[in-house]
């Protein structure tokens, strides 16, 4: 049985997907296979099964932000974002090294993870398996994939973007665009989209200013 299986066994929700609470100390023997990683692993919200089913988390039991609890609260009847990577893409990326920190190996976190590289998951042109392009994702380890989604789901809820300058020596906030995060230019600019990117048009940046710089004493001398 997949972990969706596991836990609708456990959860057992009625014809209009509305479930018990079924608590994390209930994942054990059986269920094991359910006890929860980051970002709420086999629920979260690009889930089988948050894509069948409403879902709601119960994270005031216990210290912490961790999840105590799950339970479903209706049939899911929006429209997806199809997360599926063509073939050819996922080979591209297959033996290549993170663009965040320059590794890859064989650990949990180390291990490389091809990211959607617009956190929103909104374009229907990339949710389409003909029409994705392989400029659209990017490798990311573990670790780093699972911080920026939890960086992109801030921006999400807040409409504020992540600043490059949270990372010390990084000369730009972003590299389009400002902090509020618009639909026009979407995840666009920002370092987590495309740090490549950034880096590049940092250098591209900090060269036309050195050149006005140095243009402007000429001119005063």
């Amino acid at each position: 049985m997949t972990k969706t299986e596991l836990f609708l066994e456990l959860a057992q929700p009625n014809e209009k997907g509305v479930s018990r609470w079924v608590y994390t100390s209930e994942f054990k023997n059986t269920y094991a296979a359910l006890k929860l990683g980051n970002g709420g692993s086999w629920c979260r919200k690009s889930s089988k099964l948050a894509k069948n089913y409403l879902i709601e988390f119960n994270k005031n039991l216990s210290p912490g932000n961790s999840i105590d609890a799950i339970r479903t609260t209706g049939i899911n009847n929006t429209i997806s974002f199809n997360q599926n990577i063509r073939q050819d893409i996922k080979t591209h990326y297959k033996d290549k090294k993170c663009v965040m920190l320059g590794i890859s190996g064989n650990s949990e976190n180390t291990i490389i993870e091809i990211d959607h590289k617009d956190g929103r998951k909104n374009d229907a042109r990339v949710s389409n398996l003909q029409t994705q392009k392989i400029e659209d994702f990017q490798p990311l380890t573990k670790a780093a994939n699972d911080a920026k989604r939890q960086i992109c789901k801030k921006c999400a809820e807040t409409n504020l973007r992540w600043s490059a300058k949270n990372i010390k020596g990084n000369p730009y906030d972003f590299y389009e665009g400002t902090k509020k995060y618009t639909e026009e230019l979407g995840c666009k600019g920002c370092y987590q989209f495309d740090p490549v990117k950034y880096r590049l048009k940092s250098i591209e940046l900090i060269s036309k200013e050195a050149a006005e710089y140095v243009s402007k004493k000429l001119m005063n001398n």
